[in-house]
């Protein structure tokens, strides 16, 4: 049963997710009184719709994201300069203006979205893909101020027994015993200062530790209500460096790079703690910075993924997934069998789930190519900058950025998008990630 209401919650919001983009570029166009741009339905077969005034709301048949088609977003041949050639670029350029310029009605072109203020244009555009990223804060923010986070607490869970060998996770009899038992640490102590610097996060000890290898240190802990000092001598040990994402760090010449640190040999007990308000919005920021480093190199992690479905190479637990990858994951997430792990938290898990793909829906329509979003967001831009080096010049209007042009590219663009999708539904069946 977790199961199911696990994957129905993930799979509800992100209906509801990229339902809700669309109003995010269809509302604000209704902002510009005197220049409101149409909006007609969409790609697909309808399985439902509804006509209002002027727009077609509905439900495709085939549902494959949502779409908002705005009247006017080719500029008319008379407003632009001629496109010369006769090859199949030039005839698809032409054929896109004279389907768009067909469905502008006969006394509407001042609605055309052509027409619209370069700053228009951009909150236009911008408003679905902001939607998404609003969608991220506030889920992001919900769950971790109102279920919380599994948290390290300062308090010790459990020992290492030994130091084990570098590249092993297991003792042996030759291994020495750790510092934490040779010290007299105890599952249940509670640390509250290391090296004389007083800690309030498993974090803060942990990094006083990792700097004092093979110096004998006190740590002052509270025991059964009595406060102690114990003094320990961390073990220096090689660990790999990581970077803010997570991934290692390497040299020139691609080995990881490692670094000697401080060990004690102790696990913190983890409970699900509450955070700030301002969590939700921190977490939004650091994750926006790591989806756009996936974004970024999206054409070399397609390529790294179709090796591993074909078993050229394994694949990485941190690569790029489709949506059949989601659902796994999804169902991972609902069915693990976890001491403690409640349906509050199995629904808060699905939460940031879904918060994190609307990260990636906003990161991935902001790239500055037609059809997505930042691509027209990007002609609107240029088309100011144009506007601005003729005014200072003192010269004429210069005409409207022609998106026509861009169509060739258009075109390329939804084949890449179609490539990839086959190629991530193959590899997550053939080769799927996990999160266990």
């Amino acid at each position: 049963m977790a199961t199911v209401i696990g994957v129905v919650v993930l799979i509800v919001g992100l209906l509801i997710s990229i339902a809700l983009h669309e109003p995010g570029t269809h509302d604000p166009r209704q902002a510009f009184r005197g220049a409101r741009v149409r909006v007609l339905r969409g790609l697909w077969p309808q399985a439902w719709s509804r006509r209002g005034k002027e727009t077609e709301y509905g439900i495709k048949a085939i549902p494959l994201g949502g779409y908002v088609r705005l009247v006017g977003m080719i500029p008319p041949a008379e407003a632009v300069k001629p496109v010369r050639g006769t090859g199949w670029a030039s005839r698809l350029i032409t054929e896109s203006r004279e389907a768009a310029v067909e469905e502008i009605q006969p006394g509407e072109d001042h609605r055309a979205f052509y027409r619209l203020t370069w700053w228009r244009k951009v909150i236009v555009m911008m408003g679905g893909p902001l939607v998404n990223l609003v969608i991220a804060v506030v889920l992001f923010t919900g769950v971790l101020s109102t279920i919380g986070t599994p948290t390290a607490t300062l308090t010790v869970d459990s020992l290492v027994p030994c130091v084990p060998a570098v590249g092993s996770t297991e003792c042996t009899e030759d291994d020495p015993a750790s510092p934490a038992v040779a010290a007299g640490l105890e599952p249940g102590d509670t640390l509250t200062a290391v090296d004389g610097q007083a800690v309030s996060t498993w974090d803060e000890a942990t990094a006083i530790i990792a700097g004092a290898a093979d110096e004998t240190i006190e740590v002052a802990i509270v025991r059964d209500g009595e406060p102690m000092t114990l003094e320990v001598t961390p073990a220096a040990r090689e660990r790999v460096v990581t970077d803010d994402a997570g991934q290692p760090v390497v040299d020139a010449e691609g080995n990881a790079v490692t670094e000697t640190v401080g060990y004690l040999g102790m696990y913190s007990e983890v409970e699900v703690q509450r955070q700030p308000l301002t969590a939700g919005a921190a977490l939004t920021w650091d994750y926006l910075g790591q989806t756009v480093q996936v974004v970024a190199t999206l054409p070399q992690q397609l390529w790294h993924t179709a090796r591993a479905a074909v078993g050229l190479e394994e694949r990485d637990a941190t690569s790029v997934i489709g949506v059949v990858g989601v659902g796994q994951v999804a169902g991972e997430i609902a069915s693990a069998d976890v001491d403690g792990y409640t349906l509050t938290q199995r629904i808060g898990d699905m939460l940031m789930l879904l918060g994190g793909l609307n990260l990636a829906l906003f990161v991935f329509n902001m790239i500055p190519l037609v059809p997505l979003d930042g691509g027209h967001v990007a002609s609107a831009l240029w088309q100011g900058i144009k506007n601005g080096v003729a005014r200072v010049r003192g010269a004429a209007k210069p005409a409207p950025v022609d998106v026509a042009r861009m169509m060739p590219l258009a075109y390329g663009m939804f084949a890449f998008l179609l490539v990839m999708g086959a190629v991530l539904i193959y590899a997550d069946i053939v080769a799927p990630v996990t999160v266990a």
